[in-house]
């Protein structure tokens, strides 16, 4: 593990010790590339596996337009999952536990079968699938004001924060996954729809290209895990009290509360 994969997740984790975010990793390092910047993820979720912590599933990020087109770049990222991020559906999240959380609605997989790159496609996705679940993720940046470009973000574990499944198990043979209509609701209002599609033109895709990108680091998808496979809308950013809850359509609801 390289000195700057170190020295930078120790800066990420001074974020978390202190409740205040930290300064870009790109301001302190212009020329941090994405691979440096995945070391630093690995570096992460290395000390917090040593620690106790299991690694239960992936994320994917930035897997639309208007996301890459913003952070200047023509592909998702990927982020770890680990168990101390499960929330239950219905659960409250104490406002402690975030630093600036944002909402999405999403699809989740959870797979029966080890997923290995690099020639992964979304049909070898769908049989590999278990069944699917409506989820919510809490997206958080431990970079101030979310000020960040790619590296940052995937230095920063792709922003991941803490996620909620719900819904109840479909095969994924039972629905059309790019069809499936997903409304988000903040405090009863309605922020957001979407659509599967919405996620690289269909969610199993998302996840066959995390399966191929993980080949590169020597990584396997395994049977069990969890992967969110992208946001089928804009983040919504949440506040102390704030409710949330999604439906997608032929997989159900989920949601969760921000303790005030």
């Amino acid at each position: 593990m390289s000195n700057i994969a170190i020295e930078f997740s120790e800066h990420l984790e001074q974020a978390v010790k202190t409740g205040r975010g930290v300064q870009p990793l790109t301001e302190i390092k212009p020329d941090l590339t994405v691979e440096e910047a995945y070391a630093v993820q690995l570096a992460t979720i290395g000390k917090k596996a040593e620690a106790g912590a299991k690694i239960v599933g992936k994320k994917i990020g930035l897997t639309s337009l208007a996301m890459q087109q913003l952070l200047k770049v023509d592909q998702p990222d990927y982020g770890h999952l680990l168990d101390d991020m499960v929330v239950e559906n219905g659960g409250v999240i104490p406002f402690s536990r975030v630093l600036q959380p944002r909402v999405e609605a999403e699809i989740a997989f959870v797979l029966k079968r080890d997923l290995i790159g690099p020639r992964i496609s979304a049909t070898d996705v769908l049989l590999a699938t278990d069944y699917v679940l409506p989820a919510l993720e809490i997206v958080d940046s431990r970079v101030a004001d979310w000020k960040i470009k790619l590296q940052d973000t995937v230095a920063d574990n792709a922003s991941s924060g803490l996620y909620v499944l719900g819904g109840r198990p479909v095969k994924p043979s039972d629905v059309d996954l790019t069809l499936a209509g997903m409304a988000l609701y903040k405090n009863g209002e309605l922020m957001n729809t979407g659509v599967g599609a919405a996620a690289l033109g269909n969610p199993a895709a998302c996840v066959a290209w995390l399966a191929n990108k993980l080949f590169e680091f020597g990584i396997t998808l395994q049977a069990g895990e969890v992967i969110l496979s992208g946001a089928l809308s804009a983040a919504v950013n949440a506040a102390p009290g704030d409710h949330f809850h999604t439906r997608i359509a032929h997989l159900g609801e989920v949601s969760v509360r921000f303790q005030a």
